[in-house]
Protein backbone atom coordinates (compact mmCIF):
# COMPACT_ATOMS: atom_id res chain seq x y z
CA UNK A 1 0.00 0.00 0.00
CA UNK A 2 1.33 3.43 -0.96
CA UNK A 3 1.55 6.04 1.84
CA UNK A 4 -1.30 8.51 1.50
CA UNK A 5 -1.51 12.19 2.43
CA UNK A 6 -5.08 13.45 2.82
CA UNK A 7 -6.03 17.11 3.11
CA UNK A 8 -8.99 17.94 5.35
CA UNK A 9 -10.57 21.36 4.84
CA UNK A 10 -10.56 22.89 8.32
CA UNK A 11 -12.79 25.97 7.99
CA UNK A 12 -15.59 24.58 10.15
CA UNK A 13 -17.12 21.35 11.39
CA UNK A 14 -15.68 18.07 12.60
CA UNK A 15 -12.40 18.27 10.68
CA UNK A 16 -10.46 16.89 13.65
CA UNK A 17 -12.70 13.83 13.69
CA UNK A 18 -12.14 13.30 9.97
CA UNK A 19 -8.39 13.58 10.54
CA UNK A 20 -8.64 11.02 13.34
CA UNK A 21 -10.48 8.59 11.07
CA UNK A 22 -7.92 8.99 8.28
CA UNK A 23 -5.06 8.32 10.70
CA UNK A 24 -6.87 5.28 12.12
CA UNK A 25 -7.07 3.94 8.56
CA UNK A 26 -3.29 4.22 8.22
CA UNK A 27 -2.91 7.43 6.20
CA UNK A 28 -1.57 10.90 7.01
CA UNK A 29 -4.04 13.75 7.50
CA UNK A 30 -3.35 17.47 7.30
CA UNK A 31 -5.79 20.23 8.21
CA UNK A 32 -6.06 22.84 5.42
CA UNK A 33 -7.13 26.32 6.51
CA UNK A 34 -5.50 28.38 3.79
CA UNK A 35 -3.83 27.88 0.46
CA UNK A 36 -0.45 26.17 1.11
CA UNK A 37 1.13 27.75 -2.01
CA UNK A 38 1.36 31.20 -3.64
CA UNK A 39 -1.71 32.65 -5.34
CA UNK A 40 -0.22 32.09 -8.79
CA UNK A 41 -0.05 28.29 -8.27
CA UNK A 42 -3.11 26.94 -10.16
CA UNK A 43 -3.94 24.23 -7.60
CA UNK A 44 -2.76 26.29 -4.62
CA UNK A 45 -0.49 23.44 -3.48
CA UNK A 46 -3.39 21.02 -3.05
CA UNK A 47 -1.88 18.70 -5.66
CA UNK A 48 0.48 17.35 -2.98
CA UNK A 49 -2.51 15.52 -1.48
CA UNK A 50 -3.89 12.16 -2.60
CA UNK A 51 -7.43 13.13 -1.63
CA UNK A 52 -9.46 15.86 0.05
CA UNK A 53 -12.24 15.79 2.66
CA UNK A 54 -14.77 18.58 3.18
CA UNK A 55 -16.47 18.29 6.60
CA UNK A 56 -19.85 19.48 7.78
CA UNK A 57 -20.71 22.90 9.16
CA UNK A 58 -22.58 25.75 7.47
CA UNK A 59 -22.24 25.38 3.71
CA UNK A 60 -22.65 29.09 2.95
CA UNK A 61 -19.93 30.04 5.45
CA UNK A 62 -17.51 27.34 4.29
CA UNK A 63 -18.17 28.23 0.65
CA UNK A 64 -17.52 31.91 1.29
CA UNK A 65 -14.30 31.19 3.19
CA UNK A 66 -13.08 28.85 0.46
CA UNK A 67 -13.84 31.48 -2.19
CA UNK A 68 -12.09 34.25 -0.26
CA UNK A 69 -8.99 32.09 0.26
CA UNK A 70 -8.82 31.04 -3.39
CA UNK A 71 -9.32 27.42 -2.38
CA UNK A 72 -12.78 27.04 -3.95
CA UNK A 73 -11.47 27.14 -7.51
CA UNK A 74 -8.38 25.11 -6.55
CA UNK A 75 -10.43 22.31 -4.94
CA UNK A 76 -12.75 22.28 -7.96
CA UNK A 77 -9.74 22.02 -10.28
CA UNK A 78 -8.38 19.10 -8.25
CA UNK A 79 -11.70 17.31 -8.57
CA UNK A 80 -11.84 17.88 -12.31
CA UNK A 81 -8.35 16.40 -12.61
CA UNK A 82 -9.48 13.20 -10.90
CA UNK A 83 -8.44 13.72 -7.28
CA UNK A 84 -10.78 11.89 -4.87
CA UNK A 85 -12.91 14.27 -2.79
CA UNK A 86 -15.32 13.29 -0.01
CA UNK A 87 -17.88 15.69 1.41
CA UNK A 88 -20.01 15.00 4.51
CA UNK A 89 -23.17 17.04 5.20
CA UNK A 90 -22.17 20.62 4.27
CA UNK A 91 -19.39 19.08 2.20
CA UNK A 92 -22.06 17.23 0.21
CA UNK A 93 -23.86 20.52 -0.43
CA UNK A 94 -20.69 22.20 -1.68
CA UNK A 95 -19.90 19.32 -4.04
CA UNK A 96 -23.29 19.38 -5.83
CA UNK A 97 -24.01 21.54 -8.86
CA UNK A 98 -27.56 22.50 -7.74
CA UNK A 99 -28.57 23.53 -4.22
CA UNK A 100 -32.14 23.83 -2.93
CA UNK A 101 -33.43 25.57 0.15
CA UNK A 102 -35.71 23.61 2.53
CA UNK A 103 -38.71 24.70 0.44
CA UNK A 104 -37.23 23.46 -2.81
CA UNK A 105 -36.21 26.86 -4.21
CA UNK A 106 -32.84 26.97 -5.96
CA UNK A 107 -30.16 28.90 -4.07
CA UNK A 108 -27.24 30.95 -5.36
CA UNK A 109 -24.29 30.27 -3.08
CA UNK A 110 -20.63 29.33 -3.58
CA UNK A 111 -20.19 25.69 -4.57
CA UNK A 112 -17.74 23.34 -6.25
CA UNK A 113 -20.35 22.00 -8.67
CA UNK A 114 -18.51 18.73 -9.28
CA UNK A 115 -21.34 16.29 -8.53
CA UNK A 116 -24.15 16.11 -11.07
CA UNK A 117 -26.80 16.16 -8.39
CA UNK A 118 -29.35 18.43 -6.75
CA UNK A 119 -29.19 18.66 -2.97
CA UNK A 120 -31.69 20.10 -0.49
CA UNK A 121 -30.37 21.82 2.62
CA UNK A 122 -31.79 20.74 6.02
CA UNK A 123 -33.92 18.09 4.31
CA UNK A 124 -33.89 15.91 7.43
CA UNK A 125 -34.93 18.75 9.74
CA UNK A 126 -33.27 21.25 12.03
CA UNK A 127 -30.77 20.66 14.86
CA UNK A 128 -33.38 19.38 17.32
CA UNK A 129 -34.50 16.77 14.79
CA UNK A 130 -31.05 15.20 14.47
CA UNK A 131 -31.02 11.41 14.69
CA UNK A 132 -28.92 8.26 14.37
CA UNK A 133 -29.87 5.44 12.01
CA UNK A 134 -28.36 2.18 10.78
CA UNK A 135 -28.30 1.85 7.00
CA UNK A 136 -26.69 -0.32 4.33
CA UNK A 137 -24.12 1.49 2.18
CA UNK A 138 -23.40 -0.18 -1.15
CA UNK A 139 -19.83 -1.41 -1.44
CA UNK A 140 -19.03 -0.34 2.11
CA UNK A 141 -21.15 -2.04 4.78
CA UNK A 142 -24.44 -3.88 5.24
CA UNK A 143 -25.15 -2.03 8.48
CA UNK A 144 -23.50 1.33 9.09
CA UNK A 145 -24.22 3.75 11.91
CA UNK A 146 -25.22 7.06 10.33
CA UNK A 147 -25.44 10.32 12.30
CA UNK A 148 -27.75 12.91 10.72
CA UNK A 149 -27.39 16.53 11.99
CA UNK A 150 -29.30 19.23 10.10
CA UNK A 151 -28.62 16.94 7.19
CA UNK A 152 -29.12 17.60 3.47
CA UNK A 153 -30.60 15.06 1.06
CA UNK A 154 -30.16 14.43 -2.63
CA UNK A 155 -33.35 15.13 -4.58
CA UNK A 156 -32.12 14.38 -8.12
CA UNK A 157 -29.04 12.80 -9.70
CA UNK A 158 -27.48 12.72 -13.13
CA UNK A 159 -26.80 9.48 -15.00
CA UNK A 160 -23.13 9.62 -13.90
CA UNK A 161 -24.09 9.39 -10.22
CA UNK A 162 -24.42 6.10 -8.32
CA UNK A 163 -26.64 5.99 -5.23
CA UNK A 164 -24.87 4.15 -2.40
CA UNK A 165 -27.44 4.62 0.38
CA UNK A 166 -30.98 5.88 0.90
CA UNK A 167 -32.81 7.18 3.96
CA UNK A 168 -36.47 8.00 4.58
CA UNK A 169 -37.30 11.71 4.87
CA UNK A 170 -40.86 12.50 6.01
CA UNK A 171 -42.12 9.33 4.39
CA UNK A 172 -40.06 9.79 1.21
CA UNK A 173 -36.92 7.75 0.57
CA UNK A 174 -34.06 9.86 -0.80
CA UNK A 175 -30.35 9.24 -1.49
CA UNK A 176 -28.12 9.93 1.51
CA UNK A 177 -24.81 8.70 0.04
CA UNK A 178 -23.72 9.05 -3.58
CA UNK A 179 -20.68 8.47 -5.75
CA UNK A 180 -19.54 9.91 -9.05
CA UNK A 181 -16.22 8.36 -10.04
CA UNK A 182 -13.80 9.34 -7.26
CA UNK A 183 -16.21 11.85 -5.74
CA UNK A 184 -18.14 10.76 -2.63
CA UNK A 185 -20.78 12.55 -0.58
CA UNK A 186 -22.91 11.65 2.43
CA UNK A 187 -25.76 13.35 4.24
CA UNK A 188 -24.55 11.73 7.43
CA UNK A 189 -21.37 11.95 9.53
CA UNK A 190 -19.36 8.70 9.66
CA UNK A 191 -16.56 10.64 11.37
CA UNK A 192 -18.76 10.98 14.48
CA UNK A 193 -18.86 7.21 14.99
CA UNK A 194 -16.18 4.61 15.69
CA UNK A 195 -16.77 2.87 12.33
CA UNK A 196 -13.85 3.50 9.96
CA UNK A 197 -15.29 1.60 6.98
CA UNK A 198 -16.52 4.59 4.99
CA UNK A 199 -13.20 6.40 5.33
CA UNK A 200 -11.39 3.19 4.40
CA UNK A 201 -13.54 3.02 1.26
CA UNK A 202 -12.62 6.62 0.41
CA UNK A 203 -8.94 5.86 0.97
CA UNK A 204 -9.18 2.94 -1.47
CA UNK A 205 -10.09 5.50 -4.15
CA UNK A 206 -7.17 7.64 -3.01
CA UNK A 207 -4.85 4.64 -3.40
CA UNK A 208 -5.91 4.24 -7.04
CA UNK A 209 -5.30 7.94 -7.63
CA UNK A 210 -1.90 7.84 -5.93
CA UNK A 211 -0.82 4.90 -8.11
CA UNK A 212 -1.98 6.79 -11.20
CA UNK A 213 0.05 9.85 -10.18
CA UNK A 214 3.13 7.74 -9.49
CA UNK A 215 2.89 6.08 -12.90
CA UNK A 216 2.45 9.33 -14.80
Amino acid sequence: MMPLNIGVIAMQGAFREHCRMVVRCGAQAQAVRRAPAPDDAPLQGLDRFDGLIIPGGESTVIGKMLAESGLLSAVAACGRQGMPIYGSCAGMILLCDEIEGPGGDLLDQPRLGLLRARVRRNAFGRQKESFVSHIPVKGVAEDMEAVFIRAPAITAVGKEVEVLAETCVCGVTLPSAIRQGRLLATSFHPELTEDTRFHAFFLSLCQDYARQKAAA
